[in-house]
């Protein structure tokens, strides 16, 4: 990928791998719509999923957020869609951002 002024190229491999990360997202949108597939995660999985770094990480930037429905030590949920589409998207810039 090279960035001219407001101009983005891609090459054809790249462009190819972003169409079939936004058709996997949008495949997994729709089966939890459906309730084929939660549309939740437990952090753990998260964790499991991504790992503790990667996935704290994420939480820290505002990527992702928790979700916890009660208080002291209930579990807690996080969005499918959001966790798989900061997987999904180069984030290195937010994490950049969040170092200064």
């Amino acid at each position: 990928m090279t960035i001219k002024g407001n101009i983005i190229e891609l090459e054809v491999l790249e462009l190819r791998n972003m169409m079939l990360e936004v058709a996997t997202i949008a495949a997994q949108k729709a089966m939890a719509s459906a309730g084929v597939l939660s549309p939740y995660v437990s952090k753990s999985q998260a964790y499991k999923m991504y790992s503790r770094r990667v996935v704290d990480r994420w939480i820290k930037e505002g990527l992702i957020k928790e979700i916890k429905d009660g208080e002291s030590n209930m579990k807690i949920r996080i969005s499918r869609i959001e966790l798989e589409t900061a997987a999904a998207t180069s984030n290195r810039v937010s994490w950049y951002q969040s170092r200064q």
